[in-house]
């Protein structure tokens, strides 16, 4: 596996993957769930160049959409809530249940969603700040609440500063 760590307006970020154009991992440092860089892990920090300019004009609020090779592990249930989540529009936010439904899940499905989507392992690119509480508030982000706020603030979902 190679990574790289880039800096970023949300601190420092993880990128890793099998070969250097394909992107399996993107974590925040201290984000739950960071996978261990293990001794097999390799660093190339010329690795993931498209990914890198793909964040930076992400960040820099010039690009909405991405549109990078990944290759992610998980369950039948985690990729079918990530296929879901993948849906979910820049500048929008929707609840657990609503994409538990888009899922073709039960409704009442929300605490499995949501460890679907705590479980992400491409934060940002796959857009899991994207997903709220019942009630519209932010709520478990693994890459913490402050970030999630940032992101969704960036996309024009709340005003700058918001507080919820």
């Amino acid at each position: 596996m190679l990574y790289t760590v880039l800096p970023g307006p949300l601190g420092e970020m993880t990128l890793a993957g099998p070969r250097p154009d394909v992107l399996a991992h993107l974590t925040f440092a201290g984000q739950k769930y960071e996978p261990e860089i293990a001794g097999e892990w390799q660093r190339d920090d010329t690795a993931f160049p498209e990914s890198t300019r793909q964040l930076a004009a992400y960040f820099a609020g010039e690009l909405k959409e991405f549109d990078l090779d990944v290759e992610v592990e998980g369950s039948e249930f985690r990729r079918r809530v990530w296929s879901a989540l993948d849906a979910v529009p820049y500048g929008t936010t929707v609840t657990y249940g609503a994409l538990a439904v888009a899922a073709g899940l039960p409704v009442n499905a929300v605490r499995a969603v949501g460890g679907a989507v705590g479980r992400n392992p491409i934060s940002v690119v796959r857009p899991c700040h994207r997903i709220v509480g019942a009630n519209g508030t932010l709520t478990g982000y693994a890459g913490g609440v402050d970030r999630k706020r940032h992101l969704l603030s960036l996309e024009g979902v709340l005003p700058q500063g918001l507080l919820i």
